[in-house]
């Protein structure tokens, strides 16, 4: 193990923010941070609509200082290995989405579709909003544009 993940491991703001370490895969961390979120999904799903609400705020407003701490303590505005970002994003798109391992796996291919793609507004926010609200409002708006996506299938074709 590096000293850069050794470093990460050590810290509990980083730690957290590097989703739990899935942040520091050399290839491709976002996609391996919206990896680490499916099993915090799979407790998830199981909550009352409201309380579902809530956990998502607060890993939201959490999520701002966390990112914005680690960024700023590592030195790079919106450092790869930052996926905590990633995790609440994809547990925006998975809001009230059907149960079954086709949604979730949909859900996740969505979600990354977009984060990656960044389309408008995600794209102008991606680039005017910095610091720890920047860093997790375009993965809140990708979340958001998936889950509507999702939502929009499911009144189509269910």
């Amino acid at each position: 193990m590096n000293e850069f993940s050794r470093k990460i491991l050590a810290s509990p703001t980083h730690f957290v923010a590097f989703g739990f370490g899935a942040g520091l895969v050399p290839k491709a961390p976002g996609t391996a941070g919206t990896l680490a979120a499916i099993p915090f999904y799979l407790l998830l799903m199981h909550l009352d609509i409201w309380l579902y609400v809530v956990v998502i705020l607060v890993s939201l407003l959490v999520g701002v200082w966390l990112c914005g701490e680690s960024a700023e303590a590592l030195g790079v505005e919106d450092h790869g290995g930052i996926v905590w970002d990633e995790m609440v994003g994809y547990w925006i798109t998975m809001f009230m989405a059907p149960t079954g391992w086709l949604w979730i796996v949909f859900g996740f291919c969505l979600f990354r579709f977009l984060d990656i793609l960044k389309p408008w507004p995600i794209k102008l926010v991606d680039k005017r909003i910095k610091g720890g609200l920047g860093i997790m409002l375009d993965d809140v708006l990708a979340g958001i544009m998936a889950a509507l996506c999702m939502q929009a299938l499911v009144v189509l074709y269910l």
